[in-house]
């Protein structure tokens, strides 16, 4: 292995984070007993927080961003792993603790690595990435808890965003009824094109109310947002409904009640994607590839090769990325 192009991320001073490609050489991957050459990774809200100042997300410094990637396997001394085999990996400590995705090569523990699921190619993967597979974790886990298609309607929040759309689109395909939330009403015709039967606004899935119960209005949510948007759910969710929650880009505090748990039997499903234990990290992302897939995948994406990531991490963090941006890293 030669040296290598990768984005840096380095803490400089209190309030200044430096961005810039760089050259580095293979010593500067971290341990690990599989090395892949990167084909794709992807923009998550997580990767620009990693490179801010008061992000709160980098551990070290500096950093090599991106918390996935998918691509070729070109060492590995791990059995069941082989040279040549498509893999994937996300979550854990990449792009935040160790280097991760915004690099032509990266290294990771055996133990993190996902075969590339049959059905998907490297950039489709990245373009669900650790968003994507958020959403198909939180369709899952509602799943895994009851929730089907003939009980009603099933509302996803922050809709345009990489988890709303995917989550979306997973919906949709699988025959449930889907309403987007959404605060930009120019994104109404994008959700619908996704699969969702009706759009409702932000200011109504996140309005304030003295009321601890509504009326009864969603067999399940898909919540990224959390905040105002969680509390709405609550007490919106019919009886025996769930909302699976991974996100918090609406605020961490919930000004709800116990009531819609005690009175409707309601649950709060917590998804976490950076911790998942491999084997249902495995078997989900397998369903990605078949069953989870969702409608409309090619629609969500936008590609940009790692010269051009900074400029969509900029605004990410200000609400102004639709559906999924891949990095282009390899050939």
């Amino acid at each position: 292995m030669n040296s290598f192009r990768a984005l840096i991320a380095e803490q400089r001073g209190d309030d200044d984070v430096v961005r810039e490609l760089s050259t580095l050489e293979p010593d500067a991957l971290p341990d690990g007993e599989v090395t892949v050459r990167v084909a794709f990774s992807s923009v998550n809200y997580k990767d620009a927080l990693a490179t801010t100042a008061k992000g709160q997300v980098a551990r070290i410094s500096p950093l090599v961003p991106g918390i996935d990637l998918a691509g070729e396997v070109v060492d590995s001394s791990a059995p069941g792993i082989s040279e040549g085999q498509q893999v994937l990996a996300h979550g854990y400590e990449i792009g935040v603790a160790r280097h991760g995705g915004y690099a032509e090569y990266a290294r990771v523990p055996a133990d993190w690595v996902v075969p590339l699921p049959d059905g998907l190619d490297a950039r489709q993967a990245m373009a669900l990435g650790t968003a994507g597979y958020t959403a198909a974790l939180s369709v899952h886990l509602l799943e895994e808890r009851g929730l089907a298609p003939d009980q009603g309607p099933v509302l996803v929040t922050g809709a345009t965003g990489g988890v709303g759309s995917v989550a979306v689109g997973i919906l949709a395909e699988r025959g449930y009824e889907v309403v987007g939330s959404t605060g930009k009403e120019s994104e109404h015709d994008y959700l619908r094109g996704l699969g969702a039967s009706d759009v409702v606004s932000r200011e109504e899935a996140t309005a304030e109310s003295e009321r601890p119960l509504e009326k009864e209005r969603w067999a399940g949510a898909v919540d990224p947002v959390g905040g105002p948007a969680l509390a709405y759910i609550l007490r919106t969710l019919r009886y025996g409904g769930a909302a699976a929650v991974s996100g918090l880009t609406g605020g961490i505090a919930v000004k709800a009640t116990v009531l819609p748990f005690v009175l409707r039997g309601v649950a709060v499903i917590g998804v976490d994607s950076v911790a998942t234990p491999i084997e249902l990290r495995r078997a989900v992302w397998e369903r990605l590839g078949g069953d989870l897939r969702p409608r409309g995948l090619e629609d969500m994406i936008v590609e940009v090769p790692l010269e051009g990531v900074e400029e969509v991490l900029d605004r990410i963090l200000t609400g102004g990325v639709r559906g999924r941006t891949v990095v282009r890293i390899g050939g």
